[in-house]
């Protein structure tokens, strides 16, 4: 799989005439709880020679393949990636945490970091991760009976929530870092680890009963984040000039 996500990077560059400066997995493989027959999802983001940029109409800016082998391979232009780490764009943010990195320039993603670090918005971070929690809660784990993945989809973002209100950082991408977090208990890092394993060796769509005191410790998890929201105070705005630079510098001998 590394070398069709390799040849499907260069087709990319090739046909489109870009420079991809990052390429990463997204999703449950970067996440740590994958399925044996999970798709990859390869998020990237590129850039053109500066004169594409210098055009009276604005051109597509989003790139996409859909590939045999469950390959889903999309990615983003740079232009349109700066735009979106301004206003904090998690799923972003978490490509450039992902453990699973295919391509990468070492400076542009320094670079980048720095202004996903430079744009991140606390209470607006939470908010997203608590609406994540609490959709798959409503959708999937409301009866007797669950299947045991949409419980690690569960507790990811409400973990995540919880780093956030910790560290006021963007939460790692990989779940494994979030339960090893000093503000997790034991206990919970105990009781998670057993639903890993039995996660493990379970089909797709094996069920299994949620006991009353889990049920109560996600209710409770919902309900805590959206008390506390609203506190978590938002940075200022990051400087455009900032952004500008990192398009230039970029962008300039994109397609060298």
């Amino acid at each position: 799989m590394m070398e069709a996500i390799q040849a499907a990077i260069d087709t990319v560059e090739h046909e489109c005439g870009v420079r991809v400066l990052y390429a990463a997995e997204s999703g449950s493989r970067a996440w740590g709880f994958a399925s044996p027959d999970s798709d990859y999802d390869v998020r990237f983001v590129y850039a053109h020679p500066r004169d594409w940029y210098v055009s009276v109409f604005e051109q597509r800016d989003v790139i996409e393949r859909m590939l045999p082998g469950d390959l889903d391979v999309s990615g983003w232009d740079l232009r349109k990636a700066l735009r979106l780490s301004s206003k904090c764009n998690l799923a972003f943010n978490e490509w450039f945490g992902s453990p699973i990195v295919y391509r990468q320039d070492e400076a542009f993603a320094a670079d980048i970091r720095a202004v996903n670090e430079a744009c991140f918005q606390p209470a607006r971070a939470l908010y997203h991760y608590l609406s994540m929690a609490r959709g798959t809660y409503a959708d999937y784990l409301g009866s007797e009976q669950v299947r045991i993945k949409k419980l690690f989809y569960f507790l990811r973002p409400i973990l995540g929530c919880r780093w956030i209100e910790q560290a006021r950082t963007q939460p790692p991408t990989r779940f494994a870092e979030l339960v090893a977090a000093p503000w997790v208990s034991d206990e919970e890092r105990g009781w998670i680890a057993a639903i890993e394993a039995r996660k493990a060796v379970a089909k797709e769509g094996d069920l299994e009963g949620v006991p009353d005191w889990l049920r109560q410790w996600m209710v409770g998890g919902i309900e805590h984040f959206q008390r506390i929201g609203a506190s978590l105070a938002n940075r200022a705005d990051v400087d455009p000039q900032v952004l500008d630079h990192v398009l230039r510098k970029w962008s300039k001998d994109a397609a060298a």
